[in-house]
């Protein structure tokens, strides 16, 4: 396995209207890894998972991506914001699966999970719908290819989100509360897809409070509160045999 860290955070620090949302956050991610981020709402969750693939710039410190500084380039001491290309191109390894979806209503499901890898990565037709047709057929989809967002589940809808994060061939997968849009009983569907993925070897950060998740298919929990990481760890020491007073707390909320 590759010793270079797919996710390198080192330093994070971001405000919002002179708010720290992200107060000097340091995050490893190996090769094949699943790590998982808990926290209360407002913890800044959403944000160090959007700082990873620049949707949200910091303010200080650095993220890097398989070795690589993303969104900025390094002159001697300085850096220098990338232009928005580079970024696009950057971001196009990196998939991100949405709380709310975020479909084309306008287009197919297969035509959703085909878009980004032709028009992004200039990939051949033919081969990316082969390629999404498997995908979908992977997510337990094969038959929705023709069908239209409104028309499905928002279990299935995630499903095709998942489906076309992959299309991408990402090097790494970033989830943000992927589940927290969905009514009880379609959570389970969408967790299977994810577990599939984790068993698979795929690189992923996911924002999520489904403990039991975390405890079956991460390798790593990272607890955050107040935009830092309290306590971070193997599942089964952070969840089960916390040593922060704020991580007892919550996961005692949380699990009631």
């Amino acid at each position: 396995m590759s010793s270079t860290p797919m996710v390198d955070l080192r330093g994070v620090h971001k405000c919002f209207a002179g708010i720290e949302v992200l107060r000097g956050v340091d995050l490893t991610v190996r090769p094949g890894e699943v790590t998982v981020v808990l926290g209360p709402s407002g913890s800044g969750k959403s944000t160090l998972l959007r700082t990873i693939n620049h949707l949200e710039k910091v303010d200080r410190g650095l993220v890097r991506v398989d070795g690589e500084l993303i969104g900025y380039r390094r002159s001697g001491r300085k850096l220098h914001e990338l232009p928005e290309r580079q970024v696009l191109r950057q971001r196009s390894h990196i998939g991100f699966v949405f709380q709310n979806f975020n479909l084309f209503p306008h287009l197919t499901v297969l035509d959703n999970v085909a878009e980004a890898p032709i028009s992004a990565q200039g990939r051949d037709r033919a081969t990316v719908l082969g390629e999404a047709r498997e995908l979908l057929d992977r997510v337990g989809l094969a038959d929705k290819l023709d069908e239209y967002p409104r028309r499905l589940s928002g279990g299935q809808q995630q499903r095709v989100a998942i489906a076309r994060a992959l299309a991408l061939r990402p090097k790494l997968l970033l989830f943000d509360e992927p589940t927290s849009a969905l009514d009880p009983e379609l959570v389970g569907e969408v967790l299977d897809v994810m577990r599939d993925l984790a068993r698979s070897g795929t690189t992923m950060v996911v924002v999520t409070h489904e403990i039991g998740f975390a405890r079956e298919a991460a390798d790593t929990v990272v607890f955050l509160d107040e935009g830092r990481v309290v306590e971070q760890g193997p599942p089964a020491q952070v969840l089960d045999d916390p040593r922060e007073p704020r991580t007892r707390a919550f996961l005692g909320a949380v699990l009631r």
